[in-house]
């Protein structure tokens, strides 16, 4: 008995604390593509990722051009010039491997190239949300782009529009 007593009680102690929290909501995927720059860095980006693939699929392009010249070609080469092919062609597959990474990568070029364009954007997008919530009181800013989980809002406590106008 005393323990359902303690629990209904924590229960209700939880109910008041998150009741007494003022919160807002906001969609932020909505706020960046409200904005020019964001949509020009993304532009960017799609237009350096279609450049860099247009070079590494050139690469793989020698390597399976290679391969099927040596498929071709090896019933008639000896067995050291057989080795000597397939280490050639496993070595320009690895530096094709390896360029590949060191442009689409997590520390390849196209991501150093995003991190320099969207960075300072999403920077100044949640310094804005900071500023909204401090100056008006709200303590926990609630994404619904970021959350699948949420199942309803109100639409008064999504202040979307409002940090793209402040951001404007």
């Amino acid at each position: 008995m005393k323990r359902m007593i303690v629990a209904l009680v924590a229960m209700v102690l939880s109910v008041a604390a998150v009741s007494a929290q003022n919160y807002m909501v906001i969609d932020s995927e909505k706020v960046f593509k409200s904005l020019s720059s964001y949509n020009n860095a993304l532009e960017q980006i799609d237009q350096l990722a279609s450049e860099y693939q247009t070079k590494v699929d050139a690469k793989f392009q020698e390597v399976e051009r290679l391969y099927n010249s040596y498929m071709q070609q090896r019933a008639s080469l000896s067995e050291t010039s057989r080795q000597q092919r397939e280490q050639q062609i496993l070595q320009l597959e690895q530096q094709a491997t390896d360029y590949q990474e060191s442009l689409f990568g997590t520390e390849g070029e196209l991501m150093k190239r995003r991190m320099e364009l969207i960075q300072p954007i999403q920077q100044k997008v949640f310094d804005t949300i900071e500023r909204f919530a401090t100056q008006y009181g709200y303590d926990l800013v609630i994404d619904i782009s970021a959350n699948p989980t949420v199942l309803y809002y109100s639409s008064k406590v999504d202040f979307t529009q409002k940090i793209i106008n402040a951001l404007r």
